[in-house]
C-alpha cells in the first residue's frame, strides 16, 4: 500500500516543500515548518473525466452601459490612471519593477483615503510593521489612522475583512506574496 504524500509549510511566509526542514528556504525562519497532509487536486489530463461546456451568449460592443461611480482617492494621478478614481467593489492590481515605488504609493493612498474620511487597511506581506512604519515617518504619514497589519495567510486577512465590515479600502502589497491554505 502506498504511504499517503505529504507537504511541509511555513507557518510564517506559507512556502510549501516536499520534505522538512529545521529552516524555511523561503523567508529564513526557524523551526516554522509543518506537516500536512498533500491536498488532492482534480484530475487533469487524459485521465480526468470528459465533459461537454455549455454555449455562452454573445453580445455586441455596440450599447451604452452607465458608468460607475468612482471615489477621488485624493492622488490626482492615481484617480486619472484608474479612469478617474476607485470604483466601489472593484480591485485594482499595481504592478512596476522592484523598487520603483508602489509600496509607497499605496502608502500615500491608504492615509490619503483615512484623512477623507475613509476606513483603509494596509496589509503587508514583504516588510514588517517597522519597516511601513519608518517609511510612513519618512513621507510625514506617521499620525494616519490607517489600520496596519503584516500576513501572507489570505484566509486571515479574509476574515479580518469580514470582521470589520466598516472597512472601504484594503491594501495588500503584495498580492504575490499571499497563499492560501491547503492549496500548492
Amino acid at each position: 500500500m502506498a504511504r499517503a504524500a505529504s507537504e511541509f509549510s511555513c507557518n510564517e511566509c506559507g512556502n510549501v516543500t516536499s520534505k522538512w526542514s529545521g529552516k524555511c528556504e523561503a523567508c529564513g525562519a526557524w523551526n516554522s515548518i509543518s506537516e500536512a497532509a498533500a491536498s488532492k487536486a482534480p484530475p487533469v489530463g487524459r485521465g480526468a473525466k470528459k465533459t461537454k461546456g455549455q454555449s455562452i451568449e454573445l453580445t455586441s460592443l455596440a450599447g451604452k452601459d452607465k458608468e460607475p461611480e468612482r471615489s477621488k482617492s485624493g492622488l490626482g494621478e492615481f484617480d486619472r490612471v484608474l479612469g478617474g478614481g476607485i470604483v466601489p467593489g472593484s480591485a485594482s492590481l499595481i504592478g512596476g519593477d522592484p523598487g520603483i515605488g508602489k509600496s509607497t504609493l499605496l502608502l500615500q493612498l491608504v492615509c490619503q483615503l483615512v484623512q477623507s474620511g475613509h476606513m483603509a487597511v494596509y496589509v503587508s506581506g514583504e516588510e514588517s510593521t517597522e519597516q511601513v512604519r519608518m517609511r510612513a515617518h519618512r513621507l510625514g504619514l506617521a499620525n494616519s489612522k490607517v489600520g496596519l497589519a503584516t500576513a501572507t495567510n489570505a484566509m486571515d486577512i479574509a476574515e479580518t475583512i469580514r470582521k470589520e465590515p466598516a472597512l472601504d479600502v484594503v491594501v495588500i502589497d503584495s498580492i504575490q506574496t499571499m497563499f492560501l491554505p491547503g492549496l500548492d
